[in-house]
């Protein structure tokens, strides 16, 4: 394993993990009238959506300070996840030829994925600061936990994505599978809703929906950035081994994806 984890760091690995890093995000929004700008423009336009119907509408998060800036945070965040991990999933199948003309370890494309998606992740990151000033939000001490989470939400979704990547390679019903289970998924995590929402109907199934981490990272993620109103995981659970369970899971499950992946990936071009 350590042998893969240092190739990434050779010379010629890391030339062509920049090349596919600047090609994938020159070919992103090519050909379309205004670029770039649509990284922002997608998020803000969801959450447009999310505000008027679940917060101007429903009136989620009445009782949550800075509510909105909490949902633009949550969104931001769960977008990143599931960008990684769907085009993570795809992208060994869609640099098939790359594969087979070129010998190099193929976990870099997954990683080049992620990396992509984690410059997305920091420019939106840059637009809820924004939004969060304008709307009075004061950053605190706890602000200095984001780059934690965010090091956690890499770990997560790169894990993820090397486990779908691998799949995918064998069973493209895979695709539509995941992409039902994020739908599923999205609802389950407290991102348009306060956990509190659902402590109020059921303490029990609240803890259990913390045990996400990407609930886990959500929720300390606002609780940092927007209010400490937001409950944490370390608050709901009175458990220590449970309470860590949702910060560990993460990075055993990286390791994990990683070592499926590694042991598959030398079939990958034949089967492709």
């Amino acid at each position: 394993m350590n042998r893969s984890v240092n190739s990434v760091f050779e010379k010629k690995n890391r030339i062509l993990l920049r090349e596919l890093v600047k090609t994938d995000f020159k070919l992103r929004y090519q050909g379309s009238v205004i670029g770039y700008l649509w990284s922002v423009l997608k998020p803000l336009m969801l959450f447009a959506v999310m505000y008027v119907v679940f917060i101007y509408f429903l009136r989620f998060g009445d009782d949550v300070p800075h509510f909105a800036v909490a949902l633009l945070l949550g969104m931001v965040l769960w977008q990143f996840f599931t960008e990684t991990t769907s085009q993570g999933m795809q992208s060994i199948v869609i640099r098939g030829d790359l594969l087979r003309k070129l010998s190099f370890p193929s976990h870099i494309v997954v990683v080049s994925v992620s990396i992509n998606a984690l410059i997305n992740l920091v420019i939106n990151l840059i637009i809820v600061f924004i939004f969060g000033l304008i709307n009075g939000v004061e950053i605190t001490k706890f602000a200095m936990i984001l780059p934690f989470l965010l090091v956690e939400l890499y770990a997560f979704s790169l894990g993820v994505a090397f486990i779908l990547a691998t799949v995918y390679v064998r069973f493209r019903d895979i695709g539509p599978i995941w992409e039902v289970l994020l739908q599923a998924g999205m609802y389950l995590t407290p991102i348009i809703y306060p956990i509190t929402l659902v402590i109020n109907m059921s303490p029990k199934i609240a803890k259990i929906l913390m045990m996400n981490p990407l609930a886990q990272i959500i929720q300390d993620a606002r609780h940092g950035l927007t209010s400490t109103i937001n409950l944490t995981v370390w608050q709901l659970v009175g458990n220590k081994a449970l309470v860590a369970f949702p910060y560990i899971l993460p990075f055993v499950l990286l390791i994990v994806g990683f070592l499926i992946f590694n042991r598959n990936s030398k079939k990958f071009a034949e089967i492709i």
